[in-house]
């Protein structure tokens, strides 16, 4: 029998029952993607809350707590980590900033555009005044020199401590949109 001598056979009443039975809610295709993207949007911040954390205020540290590691040894360590650390903030950067403003029809605004944009300031600070004066005076310790103490690490610290703080807030905004979306329907 094919379907459309099935559909025939049925009665109206039938018809009627199946047209009535609950069908399984739809989330259209729109509001889908919009919880993906407050998903994305909170899950980058604190990605790159984590590491930040992890390295800056974990393994920095504890780095020249270990065994047979001279002070030289353990910047140059530290450069490296550091510029990879920078690296990878730098790529949660842009696709936080993907996520900001692609599509356009979602794009944040308000306070949570001030929020990215003192995250990315923080960043562009840190990568460009703050790194290059610390590489110099690691050059200079790594040459067998004795710089002295400097205020550079205090800035850097206070630049990872601003971005913690900051990328929380960015977190925490997405968590609130995207509550209140799943809340509205």
């Amino acid at each position: 029998m094919s379907k459309s001598k099935s559909r025939k056979s049925r009665s109206p009443q039938q018809r009627s029952a199946q047209q009535r039975s609950p069908q399984p809610p739809t989330q259209p295709r729109l509001a889908r993607g919009y919880v993906r993207l407050e998903l994305w949007r909170m899950a980058l911040p604190i990605l790159w809350l984590g590491m930040v954390a992890a390295i800056s205020f974990i393994e920095a540290p504890l780095k020249f707590q270990a065994e047979g590691i001279t002070i030289p040894l353990g910047l140059g360590i530290g450069r490296l980590v550091f510029a990879a650390l920078n690296v990878a903030e730098g790529i949660l950067l842009f696709a936080l900033t993907i996520v900001s403003f692609w599509p356009v029809a979602h794009r944040i605004e308000g306070r949570r555009l001030a929020a990215w944009a003192a995250v990315a300031a923080v960043f562009v600070l840190k990568v460009v005044f703050v790194r290059p004066p610390l590489n110099a005076r690691t050059d200079l310790v790594l040459q067998g020199a004795d710089p002295g103490e400097s205020v550079w690490h205090y800035v850097y610290i206070a630049c990872d401590v601003a971005s913690m703080a900051l990328l929380i807030v960015v977190a925490v905004m997405a968590a609130r949109a995207l509550l209140a979306s799943v809340l509205e329907k």
